[in-house]
């Protein structure tokens, strides 16, 4: 039975806040941005190791580019957003896999990247997940009346005085600060199910977007305590773990939905 390497393990911490952003995730329709972002996130893992330089650093710079850059095209009306994530996911696949292939030898700590593995995350690295998650943490809390607002119609939100564009632009950076603070632990192919799915599941259980906030929250933390406790108890992969137990709640929740009356989400 593999054991954990540390008696803090980042899972619930990680669940948390892909809980947290999720709900902005799925209100604003941003569930493909996550996606592309981790594949961003991967190629610069994966350039960090070929070079040997930080992959985290890297794997922030790349997914910040990508959102900003996609960001940027949808605000000039040159293409919708999911068609500019749509190509860069693939340019920055293109990428990780021709990096992968210049290097000189089998490096597995790459694939833990792609992959995860919550048991694998070193001192260092929890130290820098942490400090990544006061930021994305603080900056909602801050910023929570404005970050809500587009989440529900931008322009609208923009009509009423709030800087809609620079809040746009805020949420895609935590999207992809949160993207990078998950790699780790659950896998660049997984990490968006993590934000997507406590979120998507919360939000079929109540009308109120406050409740809905809290729902997500304790689902993902229950799913990732749940999943890292599995993971270890039959020595299988962190991060599917974790995502198979979120997808089952998402199924539950579904069939207990109160939401056939189809209200509309209020915000209280």
């Amino acid at each position: 039975m593999r054991r954990m390497r540390s008696r803090t393990s980042p899972g619930p911490g990680v669940g948390g806040l892909c809980s947290l952003i999720g709900v902005f995730v799925v209100l604003r329709g941003l569930a493909f941005v996550g996606a592309g972002t981790a594949h961003a996130a991967f190629a610069g893992v994966a350039l960090a190791y070929l070079m040997g330089w930080p992959p985290l650093l890297l794997a922030i710079l790349f997914g910040l580019v990508t959102v900003w850059i996609s960001g940027w095209v949808e605000e000039k009306g040159t293409m919708k957003l999911d068609v500019s994530i749509g190509i860069l996911y693939t340019t920055t696949m293109a990428l990780a896999i021709l990096f992968i292939g210049l290097m000189k030898t089998y490096n597995a700590e790459v694939y833990g990247y792609l992959f995860g593995n919550v048991l694998s995350v070193t001192p260092e690295e929890l130290r820098t997940i942490a400090g990544l998650s006061v930021v994305v943490v603080g900056s909602i809390l801050l910023f929570s009346k404005e970050l809500y607002s587009i989440a529900f119609d931008q322009e609208m939100a923009e009509a009423s005085g709030v800087p809609a564009r620079r809040m746009f632009f805020l949420l895609l950076t935590l999207v992809a600060l949160t993207v990078v603070v998950s790699l780790k632990t659950v896998g660049a192919i997984l990490v968006f199910a993590m934000v997507l799915i406590p979120a998507s599941t919360a939000y079929q259980l109540t009308h109120s977007l406050s409740t809905l906030t809290w729902y997500s929250l304790i689902i993902g933390i229950v799913c990732s305590v749940a999943g890292v406790l599995f993971s270890a108890l039959w020595d299988i992969p962190s991060g599917p773990a974790i995502v198979l137990l979120s997808t089952l709640v998402f199924f539950i929740s579904i069939v207990l939905s109160p939401k056939r009356s189809r209200r509309p989400l209020l915000a209280n």
